[in-house]
């Protein structure tokens, strides 16, 4: 069978459509093929279904100023620059520093993809004069790990033709070769860790009553609010990644019946909401006639409530969280929120805080860390970035797409983060044959 390769995007809804055909000998294309059945699905939920298919040391006798460049020779037979090294200057026998490449950068994954090694003795005008070059491969490469040093000669053409006792223009010897494993965000995924989704809903009195139109809770028979834009938004990519469908759902601020006070979130969870996201918005839209819009806006206590049940997954790689908080207003919590964050920084946990409304949102910038390092009351920094806050009136023309990929973006980086910090590798990895997995960078 032929493989496909489908760029993946965490933060899409990415949706792929498997037609079945009979088809005969003679065929004129699907026109003239048997229909057999058709399956839609995502690629998310591909991706998480738990089984699944399975530097250099140059001697250079003639040059003095060398560096050396790697290109990756394409299937059109182009070449494509991989690394090129510093210029070691007046020196024959030059050292150039070691240096890091992904191996789909450095071959696409092909472990005989031809490479093309170049060396030039630099020259301050621009015009670099040829050294030589040779070609290996990854493959090649490699055999230094069995204790074979590797070196190849670095020939100029021109001289090997006008000279009949040519050898080389020098060589190029292998000093040390280091292959190490970079587990990406599919491979976590595609191990059984799942995303645990969780919603934090404002129901604070600035959001006006929801049966005034002018509402943000204001809940419209044909055009969803900001809430609801947002809840969708995300959700949807998310749920894709949690095999129970059990969304815990929280709400702040409001007053509940029967005695309409303002509860601690630490003890009340509002829903549990099974089956989809659509399933939340079900639940959130059939709360609002029976609560009290009230105060105030403390998001430190939802963040504490979810990074307890993080912490049971501290050690282990079955569980990853999200939080998704949608507030329309500034926290009013701000100190304990901060200690909060840098809690949850240690555990398997990310917060996703979108704005809804006109509200001025500045102050919650400093939350997200992209200005500077976030840190608690006491001074003490948050040990990774896990908070990405964006208003939503940024995306109020865009398109829900728009809004999924910038909220989502940095979350497989942080699931990454945070596993190989913690030094967990993917399960069942080496169930898969390594010559046949996909390398990611």
């Amino acid at each position: 069978s032929k493989v496909f390769l489908v760029d993946f995007y965490f933060e899409e809804v990415q949706r792929l459509r498997y037609e079945l055909h009979d088809i005969s000998s003679a065929h004129n294309g699907l026109r003239d093929t048997d229909f057999l059945g058709a399956m839609e699905c995502t690629l998310g939920q591909v991706s998480a279904c738990e089984d699944r298919w399975g530097h250099r040391n140059k001697q250079l006798i003639n040059k003095s100023d060398p560096f050396l460049e790697i290109f990756r020779i394409n299937d059109d037979g182009s070449g494509s620059l991989v690394h090129r090294t510093e210029t070691v200057m007046n020196d024959l026998s030059p050292v150039w520093k070691s240096f890091k490449v992904s191996l789909n950068t450095l071959c696409s994954g092909d472990h005989d993809r031809q490479l093309k090694c170049t060396v030039y003795d630099w020259d301050s005008n621009g015009k670099h004069d040829f050294i030589g070059e040779f070609q290996t491969t990854y493959k090649e490469i490699r055999t230094d790990l069995e204790g074979r040093q590797m070196q190849w000669d670095c020939i100029n053409p021109k001289y090997q033709v006008k000279k009949k006792n040519y050898r080389n223009s020098g060589v190029v010897v292998l000093n040390h070769c280091k292959i190490i494993k970079m587990y990406s965000f599919l491979d976590y995924i595609m191990g059984g860790c799942q995303i645990q989704f969780t919603v934090a809903i404002d129901f604070t009195a600035s959001n006006g009553d929801p049966g005034n139109s002018c509402s943000l809770h204001y809940i419209h028979p044909y055009q969803p609010n900001e809430y609801l834009k947002a809840l969708v938004a995300v959700g949807e990519i998310c749920q894709d990644y949690d095999s129970d469908k059990m969304f815990p759902v929280f709400g702040f601020g409001a007053q509940i019946p029967p005695d309409f006070k303002v509860r601690d979130i630490q003890s009340k969870q509002i829903w549990r909401c099974l089956g989809s996201i659509q399933g939340v918005v079900e639940a959130y839209q059939g709360c609002l006639p029976k609560i009290q819009l009230y105060g105030p806006t403390n998001i430190a206590p939802i963040i504490q409530k979810v990074a307890s049940s993080a912490s049971e997954e501290m050690h282990t790689m079955e569980e990853y969280f999200i939080l998704l908080i949608l507030t329309d207003g500034v926290i009013t919590d701000m100190a304990d929120t901060r200690e909060a964050i840098v809690h949850a920084s240690h555990l398997p946990m990310s917060v996703i805080i979108v704005g809804v409304g006109n509200a001025d949102f500045s102050d919650m910038q400093m939350l997200d860390g992209d200005d500077g390092i976030l840190r608690s009351p006491k001074g003490e920094p948050v040990l990774r970035d896990i908070v990405q806050f964006v208003p939503f009136k940024d995306f109020k023309h865009a398109s829900p797409a728009a809004l999924a990929k910038s909220v989502l973006a940095e979350v497989p980086n942080q699931v990454v983060d945070y596993y190989n910090a913690k030094g967990i590798h993917p399960k069942c990895l080496s169930d898969y044959d390594e010559s046949t997995r996909p390398f990611s960078p």
